[in-house]
């Protein structure tokens, strides 16, 4: 795989995104979408926020795509909100209009937090403001060794957007998160890893095919269980122990019923890997 994450795979099925700035392609399972502004570091416009708030409630009910890698073309991941763009489109909007107008837009992270495909993003690069917020709203997150990660949001004399603040105290602790946001520094790819930030680092050359390979091995896993899985982990950063075994044991007995689960016993009879199907 090349350095430009928007490279596609030979037989890969490209999806129409609506927007040259977004790409996304559909293959063994795997749903590689691609913010493609290289140029300038993937900063975020309009347009790619529109075309991500169509595209993943569509992946997410596509029974092909099992597993998201969000990704950004160049050397970065997403440098956040597109400010040099939003200068020069004159006078912000009201504050009506632009309340109403972010309620749209945090659609996106709590989309990929929510939805029942699992999604991994892939650091190639820097993730700042809203573009750290894309990747923190993922299950899981690796990062290339020259990544590094910032609030960036203090600079800009704003207080957050995209579920930063969630996201960050629920994965590093609120002492950390209020650490982050207020002082707006830069924190290495090899410290998010030891804060949890990221699951991984990889050397640069070789991150998208580490995590590429992670998507397929996950896409190649039981689809309605990682519904499951995920409804249950998502829970359980909100409710109590009480709640959240009850809904443990609800999803628990309703994958007994599933076709995937017969499949699942059968092939560890046979000593076979299951191939599932999503029934």
């Amino acid at each position: 795989m090349t350095e430009d994450a928007s490279s596609q795979a030979p037989n890969s099925n490209p999806i129409d995104t609506g927007c040259s700035e977004l790409l996304c392609d559909l293959d063994d399972g795997v749903a590689r979408v691609t913010l493609h502004r290289p140029e300038a570091r993937n900063a975020l416009t309009m347009d790619m926020k529109l075309a991500l708030w169509d595209l993943l409630p569509r992946l997410d009910s596509d029974p092909d795509a099992r597993c998201i890698l969000l990704a950004g073309s160049g050397t970065a991941f997403c440098s956040g909100g597109d400010t040099k763009r939003m200068k020069s489109e004159g006078k912000p909007p009201s504050l009506e209009d632009r309340r109403r107008q972010l309620r749209w837009e945090h659609d996106i992270p709590r989309h990929l937090h929510e939805m029942g495909i699992p999604t991994i993003a892939a650091l190639t690069g820097p993730a700042a403001g809203a573009g750290l917020g894309l990747a923190l709203a993922c299950d899981i997150r690796l990062a290339a060794r020259s990544a590094f990660i910032t609030t960036a949001y203090a600079r800009l004399g704003l207080a957050g957007d995209y579920g930063v603040a969630w996201f960050l105290t629920q994965l590093a602790g609120p002492a950390r998160a209020r650490e982050l946001f207020f002082t707006g520094r830069r924190v290495s790819a090899e410290e998010c890893e030891r804060l949890g930030l990221v699951n991984h680092v990889h050397d640069d050359a070789v991150l998208l095919d580490a995590a590429l390979e992670m998507a397929k091995t996950i896409a190649a896993g039981p689809p309605i269980a990682h519904r499951f899985m995920k409804e249950n982990l998502n829970r359980a950063c909100q409710e109590s122990l009480a709640t959240s075994l009850h809904f443990e044991a609800d999803r628990m007995v309703r994958g007994a019923t599933t076709e995937d689960y017969i499949e699942a016993v059968s092939a560890f009879a046979e000593k076979r890997t299951p191939v599932f199907q999503g029934r």
